[in-house]
Parts: C-alpha cells; sequence; structure tokens
C-alpha cells in the first residue's frame, strides 16, 4: 500500500479533480469557515505552530526538532504538541519512552520526545497546559495549523518544494486542507524543504504579502553508514519517495523500495516479506527514523527485526544558519505583544 493521497493529486488538476470539485468546494468552504471563526484559547507561553496546507509529509516532523534544538541553545525549555496517531488518548499525556509504543501515542511523538517532552492529545490547551505545569516554556505545535483550538503566536507553513501544493484543489479532489488565499491569511511565514519549482506560487504569495520566506534541505545525518552499502528500502511515511531519494544521495545503491501507507503499523506477515525480499535481492534493509521507532515499539519479532534493520538520519539544514533562531524570536515578540493585548490574524 502507498501513501493515502492519489497519485493525480500530486499533478496537474485532470477530470478526477474537476469531477470531485464540487465536493471539494464544500470542504473548502467548511474548512475556510471553521478557520476563521475558530476560537482559539490563550495559553500562558509563547506558541510557535508548525504546519502545512496539504495532507501528506512535507518534513514537518524534522523541522519541529531542529526549532527545539534551536529553542534548547537560547536556553529555552521547549515543550511539544502533537495530536498523535494510533491509540486514543482521552486525557492530555507527556510520552514516556521507556514505556509508551506507537500504538499508543504514534511515531511522530516518540520520535520528537528524544529532544523534548511530547504532550499527546486531540485537546492542545489542555496538553499546553500540562507542559507548562512539567516546566516548558516555549510551545511548539507540531500541526494543527487549521483545526486546533489553541492561540497560536506564529505560524510557520512547511511545503515540499517539489510536490508544492500539487493539483491546488481542495480534498477530495486535492490536496489542500482549505483554499490556499484563506489558509495563507492565518500564516506567518513559510519554509520551503527541498528543490524544485513546486512551491512557487505559494513562495510568491508569502513573498508578496510580505511575509518572511525559508529554505532549507533534508540532510542525511550519518550518510557515513549508509554510502556504498546495497539496501532494499522500506518506509510507511507521507511521502516514500523522499526518502528513496535521501538514501541515494546518502550513497545508498537500492536494489528495491517498498513504501506503506502513512504510519503503517507493521505486522508478522509484513517483516517476513521484506526479510524474504531483501535476501533475494542480497541487500541488507533500509528505513526511516519513524518506520524503525513503530517497529522498536511493537512486539518481541518486531523489535527483534528492528536490530537487523539500517536507519538514515535526516536533519533540516536551514539556507539561513540564523533562520531558526529568527523564527524563534519572532514568536517570542509576538507573544509579548499578546501578552498585553495585541491582536493578529488568527487570534
Amino acid at each position: 500500500m502507498t501513501s493515502e493521497a492519489p497519485p493525480f493529486w500530486w499533478a496537474s488538476a485532470d477530470w478526477r479533480a474537476w469531477a470531485l470539485w464540487p465536493f471539494s468546494a464544500i470542504y473548502g468552504l467548511v474548512g475556510a469557515r471553521r478557520m476563521a471563526r475558530a476560537k482559539r484559547e490563550p495559553v500562558a507561553a509563547p506558541v510557535l505552530c508548525v504546519g502545512n496546507l496539504t495532507v501528506g509529509g512535507t518534513g514537518k516532523t524534522p523541522t519541529v526538532i531542529a526549532l527545539c534544538r534551536a529553542a534548547v541553545a537560547r536556553g529555552l525549555r521547549p515543550g511539544v504538541l502533537s495530536r498523535g496517531h494510533g491509540g486514543s488518548m482521552h486525557h492530555p499525556h507527556v510520552v514516556d519512552l521507556q514505556v509508551d509504543g506507537a500504538r499508543q501515542v504514534g511515531d511522530e511523538p516518540l520520535l520528537l520526545a528524544r529532544h523534548a517532552p511530547v504532550a499527546v492529545t486531540p485537546d492542545r490547551a489542555a496538553g499546553a497546559r500540562l507542559l507548562i505545569e512539567e516546566g516548558c516554556d516555549f510551545l511548539i505545535m507540531d500541526d494543527g495549523f487549521q483545526s486546533a483550538r489553541i492561540r497560536y503566536d506564529y505560524a510557520l507553513i512547511v511545503i515540499d518544494a517539489r510536490r508544492g501544493i500539487g493539483n491546488a484543489h481542495v480534498i477530495p479532489g486535492g490536496p489542500m486542507r482549505a483554499p490556499l488565499i484563506q489558509q495563507m491569511r492565518f500564516a506567518d511565514a513559510v519554509l520551503a524543504i527541498g528543490e524544485g519549482d513546486g512551491a512557487d506560487r505559494v513562495i510568491r504569495a508569502t513573498a508578496r504579502a510580505g511575509k518572511p520566506v525559508y529554505s532549507a534541505v533534508m540532510r542525511p545525518e550519518n550518510a557515513d553508514e549508509i554510502a556504498g552499502g546495497t539496501f532494499l528500502a522500506f518506509a510507511g511515511i507521507g511521502d516514500p519517495e523522499k526518502f528513496f531519494d535521501s538514501a541515494r544521495r546518502a550513497g545508498a545503491q537500492l536494489e528495491g523500495m517498498r513504501a506503506f501507507g502513512d504510519h503503517h503499523l507493521y505486522s508478522q506477515d509484513d517483516i517476513g516479506e521484506l526479510a524474504d525480499a531483501a535476501k533475494r535481492a542480497g541487500a541488507d534493509l533500509l528505513t526511516t527514523e519513524k518506520d524503525a521507532v513503530r517497529l522498536a515499539s511493537g512486539s518481541a519479532g518486531l523489535r527483534a527485526f528492528a536490530e537487523t534493520v539500517a536507519v538514515l538520519k535526516i536533519a533540516v539544514a536551514f539556507e539561513r544558519d540564523d533562520a531558526p533562531d529568527a523564527i524563534i524570536s519572532a514568536t517570542l515578540a509576538a507573544f509579548e505583544k499578546r501578552r498585553f493585548g495585541v491582536s493578529r490574524p488568527g487570534s
């Protein structure tokens, strides 16, 4: 199974997108109205929202990690707000890496919890209060740009420079979560990750509005462990092709590739098939950090399998070294204005 997003979403709008346009129009109208009328609860700490305009992977998680690292370097105590995936969290829960698994909290919270405390809950305001009680003084919200009922001080939109916003149609005819114009009203800056011109439309609109545009690339952190190796690569993320491309750039020779759905929870049959395919190809297995944490938090069989798999670690490298610090500074400044009653769009 590949990503849940149908391939036609990421090409020029064709008859399928236009046939679904009436439904997209209704979905977009509801989404735009929800964003405009949302009553967002204020919390007693700066809130930086890292979101995207579309469904599918854009690089939010490594961006959040990079911003956590930058916040720590400034002497702040960051905490991450996540809705999570997998099991339902009825009450706010701070991820415990010694106890929690992907089925309970999701793969992204497990990965993020290596860098900062992570509160998992659909109720972001309750999660924020819990993190503040835990001593966090700077909150980074992973996703929730369109739907979270919390007042964020700064919204950074992450976009894939190659895929951009696809055919620019709203769900179900395209990948957009709401119409572009309505979403960009609530954005403070854009981060384009990777190479390509797919994000040019959004970048131009952002620049015309006088808002900052940042650039970054995904860079392997352990290329020396991968380079020269022969692998069967597999991934269950929003855009598996991005991972396969990164593996090749890191110097890996790929003898096969397997794509699973985003946040895929592997079964014993899955890992058996992967092991057999790698053996036939005379290759080792290679996967992403997200997939690795899912495997490592599973059954004994999955954990044993995880020990045999190489992991390509990817980090966001900003074109401007001072970009993370600029984003954090803007969030802190906006929080100070909020404390003194100065409102902003989206508040």
